[in-house]
């Protein structure tokens, strides 16, 4: 028996052709570089079934070669290909880079509504998928039928393979949505915790008697029932909002934003201004704000808009009341840089081109307790500003911050974090102090005025980093089509020329 099986594998080996063992030899040196680069040496133990794809064949991968079935033969043939090119574009894709769209308008001008950026993953070094069993095309979600493109088990714990270099300021970084933890499949925008403290808020505030308590608006502890009471009603309200899902790491959305603050910085932004440990930090040269644009009644033209680089959907105006001598103002409220405030202020009929002055729509984070600060004045009335959490540093807690680093501590590190008669018990044990697994970041959007970021969903764990965008692929100018809206001039263009 033993002999037979000698002769067997010998006799395969005799018959494979040299260009097998050229593949063979390509796809070994890949594997074992991969494996050293994981330092993961359990990993080899697949070695064996690539020697038999290639050379041995002891289990007939290749069966419907043989097939007497011509329509068997074409249809598999298909198959294996299909399967071999998901399996490349999945390794290529977990470890090497990717391709992405700009959904929205808060990377303007610096990148487009319609660019299609290359990230590159190994520059920060690449994440060993969390989330092992997932379709590599998709994101999350297949499209159409609305169903999960991946599997919640197994879950791998985080890690981080080699990278050229760590994140740097004014990087622009790919990262998953830090708040995207817990979704309402129905309902996308604002998150899920937003959706769960406005409701509570207003629950609250139609019938505050409700409350025992009767709790300080603005406090830690009324910020925790607004979620609380938010979270029942959205459970309840199941064919509104949907299913409340939990999603890994990994499987969140992807964004897209400038790191301006790195691990262990003070970080506040006064009148605008963002300030990185005491000094005002220099803005991207695209970096944008709303303003108000003022003319004498005379209308702006498409060509106008399209010249000063102003979308469709970035264009809103109304008209003004007529004054005593029957003139009648137009007001345009848009997003410019400074070179396009520069742009229309040159405009022989514009008479006034102001910044408009905020607007909270949404609380700022954490949304747990209200410091009064707004995104443009955010920390502001602290000396340092906010510590931004670095990995194997200290930070003594107490009840004024600790609602600015629990869901560091509770959601992204994993602990029992709970608040007992003002006392703070980590895992069960009482502490004035924590000390952090990851670094974090802080991320925002150069289109400053509409951009959705750290400034209403707080720091980014080190975790949740995907990669960089090193060019842009293609762009695609919606306003026009796809023809006429292909951008030649940005294909290839650098991602981050601020850097």
């Amino acid at each position: 028996m033993e002999k037979n099986s000698s002769k067997s594998f010998k006799e395969r080996i005799e018959k494979v052709k040299t260009t097998r063992w050229i593949r063979f030899a390509v796809v070994s040196l890949i594997f074992f570089f991969w494996v050293v680069w994981l330092n993961n040496y359990w990993v080899l133990l697949v070695y064996p079934l690539l020697f038999d794809i290639y050379i041995t064949l002891y289990i007939p991968w290749n069966w419907w070669k043989k097939s007497e079935n011509k329509t068997v033969r074409t249809v598999m043939s298909w198959v294996d290909s299909i399967v071999y090119a998901l399996i490349l574009v999945y390794f290529i894709f977990a470890f090497v880079g990717q391709n992405y769209k700009i959904p929205s308008s808060s990377l303007e001008k610096t990148l487009l509504v319609g660019d299609y950026l290359w990230v590159n993953k190994m520059c920060y070094g690449p994440r060993v998928p969390q989330t092992p069993l997932h379709f590599p095309l998709v994101q999350n979600t297949f499209p159409i039928i609305n169903t999960k493109s991946y599997f919640d088990k197994p879950q791998f714990a985080y890690h981080r393979l080699k990278g050229v270099r760590n994140i740097e300021r004014n990087d622009i970084v790919v990262f998953n949505y830090p708040a995207g933890d817990t979704i309402v499949f129905n309902v996308q925008n604002p998150d899920y915790y937003t959706i769960c403290y406005k409701i509570g808020e207003d629950l609250l505030a139609q019938n505050p008697l409700s409350d025992k308590n009767f709790l300080e608006k603005g406090s830690y502890e009324y910020g925790q029932r607004c979620l609380a009471v938010g979270r029942e009603y959205v459970k309840l309200e199941k064919g509104r909002f949907g299913d409340v899902i939990y999603r890994p790491v990994d499987r969140r959305e992807n964004y897209v934003k400038r790191a301006i603050g790195l691990p262990g910085d003070y970080m506040k932004i006064v009148d605008n201004v963002f300030y990185i440990n005491g000094k005002p930090l220099e803005e991207p040269e695209n970096v944008q704000f709303n303003y108000f644009i003022r003319t004498d009644g005379t209308q702006i033209t498409d060509i106008v808009w399209e010249e000063a680089g102003v979308s469709i959907a970035d264009r809103s105006y109304q008209p003004q009341n007529i004054d005593y001598y029957g003139k009648q103002n137009l007001v345009y409220a848009v997003p410019l840089t400074y070179s396009m405030v520069k742009y229309f202020e040159a405009l022989p009929y514009v008479e006034e081109v102001e910044r408009v002055p905020a607007m909270e729509v949404l609380p700022v984070y954490p949304i747990v307790k209200d410091y009064g600060w707004t995104r443009a004045n955010y920390a502001a009335n602290l000396e340092k500003g906010i510590w931004i959490p670095k990995k194997g540093c200290s930070l003594e807690l107490n009840m004024y911050n600790l609602p600015i680093y629990e869901r560091a501590i509770k959601n992204y590190e994993g602990n029992d974090l709970q608040v007992r008669d003002g006392k703070i018990y980590i895992n069960g044990e009482e502490t004035t102090r924590y000390k952090f697994k990851m670094d974090y970041y802080w991320m925002v959007g150069d289109n400053r005025d509409n951009s959705a970021d750290s400034r209403y969903w707080g720091f980014v764990p080190e975790d949740h980093i995907v990669g960089t965008p090193m060019f842009v692929i293609i762009s695609i100018d919606g306003d026009k089509g796809f023809f006429n809206g292909f951008r030649w001039d940005r294909m290839f263009k650098d991602a981050n020329p601020d850097k």
